[in-house]
């Protein structure tokens, strides 16, 4: 398993709808692209001064299929719009092993007693 994780800094000029925007093209992606495991993105609600603006984090079966993510169409559609709204980008890919979720795990209980 390949976890990819993009965190982005807007230019001060990017708008909420630059955002929606953004979000639009993310949301379409695990249907247009069958090799996206799984897919997770969201504005930063803490707001501190190391904070990144946002943040998607995605994950692929190996390296083949993340490499065919990175070049697949749909997903350069998202890189140039990020291009034109990022004044930085930072990315790490590692390797993982699935999580298996613990019948103990609190944060499972945690989980499951908002619902």
């Amino acid at each position: 398993m390949i976890t990819h994780v993009v965190m982005m800094k807007f230019k001060s000029e990017v708008t909420t709808s630059d955002i929606d925007e953004l979000e639009s093209l993310l949301d379409k992606l695990p249907d247009k692209i069958d090799e996206i495991q799984s897919y997770d993105f969201g504005r930063d609600v803490v707001r501190s001064d190391r904070s990144y603006d946002f943040a998607l984090v995605s994950i692929f079966s190996n390296l083949d299929t993340l490499k065919h993510y990175q070049e697949h169409p749909e997903h350069q559609i998202v890189v140039k719009k990020l291009s034109g709204m990022c004044s930085h980008i930072v990315a790490v890919d590692y390797k993982n092993k699935p999580y298996i979720q613990k019948d103990d795990d609190p944060y499972h209980q945690l989980g499951s007693m908002g619902k």
